[in-house]
């Protein structure tokens, strides 16, 4: 499967064939590349699905499909780059409320929204640490209670997307069978 630079997904031009990070990068050339490489595998997961597969509930009682895991990731952007390292203060993409879980059913989602939401804050986290002075620039993270780096932003969500980029490999095997993507 070969999906091209500039697709539906990222405004920023990335191409998704994952890429290796450098095996002799700094710090931040590296963070950035792993981070981009598990964005890509996420986008590689859903491609070619209808909406009606995107939102396959794959694992019940579980609501976790495919789509949601778009929608929870494009959460998960917006509240590590944008509200804290970034300072703004904005509410959730998905829940008025602030409940994270919201981002999860995506029973009348579509793959136009949730992944023009995604690609929106994908945006923006991409240009908060292009312009970001280090590593070491700091935000306040108010769930913890605690002042954070960037450096820990960016390992946090490298994190975020391989724990559910597994989930993601469950679900597209679910669907229509694809494993390896």
């Amino acid at each position: 499967m070969h999906l091209h630079a500039g697709h539906l997904w990222f405004a920023v031009p990335v191409t998704f064939e994952r890429l290796s990070p450098p095996l002799l990068g700094d710090e931040r050339a590296t963070l950035r590349a792993f981070l981009d490489f598990h964005r890509a595998t996420l986008a590689l997961k859903c491609a070619d699905l209808t909406d009606d597969q995107l939102r396959r509930q794959a694992s019940p009682p579980s609501t976790l499909s495919l789509l949601g895991l778009v929608r929870h990731m494009t959460e998960v952007e917006r509240t590590w780059f944008r509200k804290v390292i970034n300072g703004e203060e904005i509410g959730l993409v998905h829940s008025d409320s602030g409940d994270y879980q919201v981002a999860y059913d995506a029973s009348t989602a579509t793959r136009e929204e949730a992944f023009a939401a995604w690609e929106t804050e994908v945006e923006q986290a991409r240009r908060i640490e292009l312009e970001a002075e280090s590593l070491d620039v700091k935000g306040y993270q108010p769930r913890w209670e605690e002042w954070v780096s960037l450096r820990l932003v960016m390992h946090h969500m490298i994190h975020e997307y391989a724990r559910h980029n597994g989930h993601a490999d469950l679900l597209r095997e679910a669907v229509d069978g694809t494993v390896g993507v």
